[in-house]
């Protein structure tokens, strides 16, 4: 038994004495005293106590209790997000998993011993008691920090049976605190791999975002492939392992994906964009053709069929509308046309507009990854620092109806068009010529234009209004130069 004084937010501290003044047991248990001994600072906080959940809601009325394992959500008020609620779970015994993923009976306030036994790891397996200082670790959990290592508690393939998920949860560990994963662990991880087939979409799509949002998502997915889980995460990414690219390229599809993965993580780009670097490549082993005249392989078409993989794939994993519809722009236009030399201005905006000016510089970036992908160690050749200032140029100027100087409403007053998609139509037949012109951008041109529009039979608007045209525009000079400077070019 180890005796040692912490310093706990008083929020935790009065939760503790308050439990004990009652006179129940409480420790702080789990991920929080991990970090407590890593010197980091927990991003929550959880107590264990030999009460039960009724008579821990006894002890603390402004609380809740709303799930099957006994864990009881205490409000603190503390206007720290990470101390607002301290979740308060009784020690738990733990009947059989016969699906991989809970435990069929859960048993309240047994002992402390047989609840650190149902934990996960060693290094989530030890206690601390605040009211004596007293550590109980009889699992080898500090040991294991020192070392490193992450180690199931108790016989690992038993625990894997138990949750699977428990597999993610050990990667991304690993990766969180770059510990090595110890070597009976992962055989067992290895040994129960298509128990995660058995677990909820939901519980693997949170774990994956986590992993991702590491600093080493590269090495953690890399480790998922080689324990035979990568599979029940992401299977399309396998499906690159062994595609050889064409000379512009050092990897094979997979190592290029995840390599442009972990240059976003790098960088600490959003979660978003390391999810659409990782699936930006996807499409390229259906899309993959010899070419006798260039003698090297082609992917033409891959970013449109990866939008549509990326998207399902997405989709399957229960992610949000707007994360998938993020993710699939992305991957749909990264393979955008960026020789400064041979486009326009207008190009340029249509790009803003096909991916969106919120998603535009995230396209810029993973034109980035993708470039490092491929092993080349310049991240931004002149060719991209060009092309980025001719996207600030054109960011001045209007690139969606909502930016027009006009709207629906005056469509209706102004001119007289009655509601429908003619409006729609008049207002993108509008947006092109500010596109190719913006200065055309006035409430005086646009209404006039309507009008004409709006006399125009309904086939030729529509046509009008979904068919694009490109014109060159030219900017002020003084804030062309500015943008130059930005970017260092000429």
């Amino acid at each position: 038994m180890q005796i040692m004084k912490f310093v706990l937010p008083d929020s935790v501290q009065k939760v503790a004495e308050a439990l004990e003044t009652a006179g129940y047991e409480a420790y702080v248990i789990g991920g929080c005293v991990r970090d407590i001994l890593l010197g980091e600072t927990p991003k929550d906080w959880d107590l264990t106590t030999n009460a039960t959940p009724q008579e821990i809601q006894a002890v603390f009325p402004d609380s809740f209790y709303e799930n099957d394992f006994g864990t009881v959500g205490v409000k603190t008020r503390d206007e720290d997000e990470t101390l607002a609620v301290i979740e308060v779970t009784p020690y738990r015994k733990e009947g059989n998993y016969s699906d991989a993923r809970r435990p069929d009976t859960v048993e309240f306030g047994v002992s402390l011993d047989e609840d650190l036994k149902r934990r996960d790891f060693t290094v989530n397996a030890i206690a601390y008691r605040p009211k004596t200082g007293e550590f109980v670790d009889q699992h080898g959990g500090q040991e294991d920090l020192k070392k490193r290592l992450i180690r199931a508690v108790g016989e690992p393939k038993r625990r894997f049976e138990e949750d699977a998920l428990r597999m993610m949860r050990a990667i991304r560990l690993s990766a969180e605190l770059d510990f090595a994963i110890e070597s009976e662990t992962a055989v067992a991880m290895h040994a129960t791999a298509e128990n995660l087939g058995k677990i909820s979409k939901e519980r693997i799509r949170d774990e994956l975002m986590r992993i991702l949002a590491t600093k080493e998502p590269m090495a953690a997915l890399s480790i998922a492939l080689k324990l035979g889980l990568l599979k029940y995460i992401v299977p399309d990414l396998e499906r690159g392992i062994g595609i050889d690219q064409n000379q512009a390229h050092s990897y094979d599809v997979f190592e290029h994906n995840v390599r442009a993965m972990q240059h976003a993580a790098d960088k600490g780009w959003s979660v978003d964009l390391r999810l659409a670097a990782l699936f930006h490549d996807i499409a390229k082993p259906e899309s993959r053709r010899w070419s006798e005249e260039k003698k090297d392989w082609t992917f033409h078409g891959h970013e449109v069929v990866g939008s549509r993989v990326a998207k399902k794939a997405l989709e399957e994993l229960r992610f949000p509308k707007e994360t998938v519809e993020k993710v699939a722009k992305l991957v749909r236009w990264h393979m955008f046309f960026s020789d400064p030399d041979q486009i326009t201005l207008s190009a340029v905006r249509r790009i803003i507009v096909n991916v969106g000016v919120e998603n535009i510089q995230e396209l810029l970036n993973l034109r980035i990854c993708d470039r490092i992908g491929t092993g080349r160690p310049k991240e931004q050749p002149f060719r991209l620092r060009k092309y980025m200032a001719m996207v600030d140029e054109a960011m001045r100027d209007p690139i969606n109806v909502g930016m027009l100087k006009v709207n629906g409403n005056d469509l209706m007053t102004e001119v007289g068009e009655k509601p429908g998609p003619r409006v729609g139509w008049i207002l993108h037949a509008l947006l092109e010529e500010v596109l190719e012109d913006p200065q055309k951008n006035t409430r005086e041109y646009l209404l006039e234009k309507s009008r004409i529009l709006s006399s125009m039979e309904t086939a030729a608007l529509k046509d009008m209004g979904e068919a694009g045209k490109g014109a060159q525009e030219e900017a002020e000079e003084a804030e062309l130069s500015k943008i130059k400077a930005k970017h260092k070019v000429d």
